[in-house]
């Protein structure tokens, strides 16, 4: 399978680990504000600050045009397929598969990102057969430091990836999780 021209499904939703991640749809655009519009989402992630009503709509039909694109699945994190909790994003990239992902604040602290990771990474070995996944996050960020290591990332031997989003410098350092080896019968 082509990692670049594979089309996407039009609708997914995935079950794991006490969580179901489903498509973003119209009626949650009044619960993303209080999911997205937060100091920590604005500083550690490329999602627009503040967050609005309108950069909610703007996020539904981005989400709706990457998927169409075949590069980018963004899902709501639910755990019953109800209220979203926050979100977690599958992208194709010339780096590699990367896994992205936001908790609003009213929800950290219950795994729902290392969860959501673990999830949409069987996802991407199983869907799109990919080797290996990675987190691109900021040393400093301790929480998605934390979630990396809960969902069984390590930190790679490559080089930081430097750049500047919404200002301010950034250096990222890349943590991988490798496609789990089937054994063969004995």
């Amino acid at each position: 399978m082509s990692s670049s021209t594979s089309s996407l499904p039009e609708r997914i939703e995935l079950s794991g680990e006490g969580l179901v991640l489903r498509d973003w749809a119209e009626g949650d655009l009044a619960a993303m504000p209080e999911l997205f519009d937060h100091p920590d989402i604005a500083y550690w992630t490329p999602i627009v600050s503040p967050f609005d009503e309108a950069a909610a709509r703007a996020r539904l039909v981005r989400a709706r045009q990457l998927r169409q694109e075949g590069t980018t699945i963004l899902l709501a994190i639910t755990v019953d397929g109800g209220a979203p909790l926050g979100e977690v994003m599958l992208r194709r990239a010339p780096e590699g598969t990367e896994i992205g992902y936001a908790v609003g604040p009213a929800h950290r602290g219950q795994g729902l990102a290392a969860r959501a990771v673990r999830v949409m990474a069987a996802y991407a070995f199983e869907q799109w057969g990919v080797r290996q996944v990675i987190l691109e996050l900021e040393a400093e960020n301790a929480a998605s430091v934390a979630v990396a290591g809960k969902a069984g990332f390590r930190l790679l031997d490559v080089p930081p990836i430097t750049g500047e989003e919404k200002g301010r410098p950034y250096v990222l350092q890349t943590w991988g999780l490798d496609r789990p080896q089937t054994q063969a019968p004995a």
